[in-house]
Formats: C-alpha cells, sequence, structure tokens
C-alpha cells in the first residue's frame, strides 16, 4: 500500500488506458489522478507531489519522454514508470538510463504493473524520509553559532582539540565547550555519527 499523501498520476492520452488504469490502481485501495496530455500534468504538479508518474512515452503535442525531460530540469523526484509500445522499448531504455524508475510494454499484466508502482512507491517513500531527514540536519547546523560551526569543520576535518585552539587561537577549554555544543545541538554521540550527518547534507 502507498503512504497516505502519495499518490499515482496517469498521464496517458488514451481515455480508455486512464480508465482501466484508474480501475485497477483503485480498487488496490491507491489514490489516483489521471491526465490526458503532458501540458495538463505540468499544468498541476507542484514541488510537494507525492507518489509516482505513469506515463505513457508516445503522445502528441509533448511525449511522455520530454516530459521526462522538462521534470528532470524542475529538481522532481517523483519516480516514473514508463508505459511503452514494443517499438519504444529502445527509448525507454535510454530514459532509465537517464533517471526514469521503470518501464512496462503493452500489452502488459495487471500485476506486472502493480509489482512496478509498489517498487516506485517504496522508492518514494525513502527519498521523501532521506529528504525530512537531511532537512533536520540543515537545521540543526542553522542553530550553530559561527564560532561552533568552525569547531565543528574543524572535528569533522580531524582536527585534535589542541591543533582547533591553535588554529582558531582559543583554549583547549573552550574548544572542548564548543564541541560539547556542537554534539548536543546536532543531536549525535560520537565523532562518526558527527561525521556521518554532516556528509550527508554535504
Amino acid at each position: 500500500m502507498s503512504e497516505p499523501t502519495q499518490t499515482i498520476y496517469v498521464v496517458d492520452d488514451d481515455e480508455a488506458m486512464r480508465d482501466s488504469m484508474t480501475w485497477l490502481l483503485e480498487g488496490e485501495g491507491y489514490r489516483v489522478a489521471c491526465f490526458d496530455s503532458a501540458a495538463a500534468f505540468l499544468k498541476a504538479r507542484r514541488d510537494d507531489l507525492r507518489g509516482c508518474l505513469v506515463l505513457d512515452v508516445r503522445m502528441p503535442d509533448m511525449s511522455g519522454l520530454e516530459l521526462h525531460e522538462k521534470l528532470d530540469a524542475l529538481g522532481s523526484t517523483l519516480p516514473i514508470i514508463f508505459v511503452t509500445g514494443h517499438g519504444d522499448v529502445p527509448m525507454a531504455v535510454g530514459a532509465l538510463q537517464r533517471g526514469a524508475c521503470d518501464f512496462i510494454e503493452k500489452p502488459f499484466h495487471d500485476e506486472d504493473l502493480l509489482v512496478r508502482i509498489r517498487r516506485a512507491l517504496e522508492l518514494e517513500a525513502e527519498l521523501a524520509a532521506r529528504r525530512r531527514q537531511d532537512d533536520a540536519i540543515v537545521h540543526r547546523i542553522g542553530q550553530l553559532t559561527q564560532r561552533e560551526r568552525e569547531v565543528m569543520e574543524l572535528v569533522v576535518a580531524g582536527k585534535l582539540n589542541k591543533q582547533i585552539a591553535d588554529q582558531l587561537n582559543i583554549s583547549m577549554k573552550t574548544v572542548e565547550a564548543h564541541r560539547a555544543r556542537v554534539m548536543e545541538k546536532m543531536g549525535v554521540r560520537t565523532l562518526a555519527e558527527l561525521v556521518k550527518v554532516t556528509m550527508a547534507v554535504g
């Protein structure tokens, strides 16, 4: 099952295909939103959309591949499952190399699509959790004073307290106090944890 905030966005110019996918997916308990063109989806798109995109490769005006490129440029992280005809497989493989999540060839079995959707939603949930974690780390770093940040950068770089004291022209006791506050504000107990969280956000 999807998380409560996740929606499956179906973008396909074929009304019968949209209807059958809606019937299938809603029958499995998923939230579904359908669009008859890439332009219609782009118009409705927001940065905070959660879920995944089931996208037809061949559509008039703007193809699924062109929509993928536009979403990529917008920084979208929604996993994309391309729906392809037999002749579109090489294009779909190229899309995978450019970051698409999966593709499925028409005609397909319902269960094959559901397996791919479950996988895409799990991936999106992991990405969302990682973003929340990174945002929390950035927020904690924002709570540090300028001096605490300087001490943290030197600690993470592997400097000893004495080296930090010399470099910043402060006493060892002051370094120790700053270091303790850094660990507390960052919510970590060990140097290894501090290195790990700071590396996570670069």
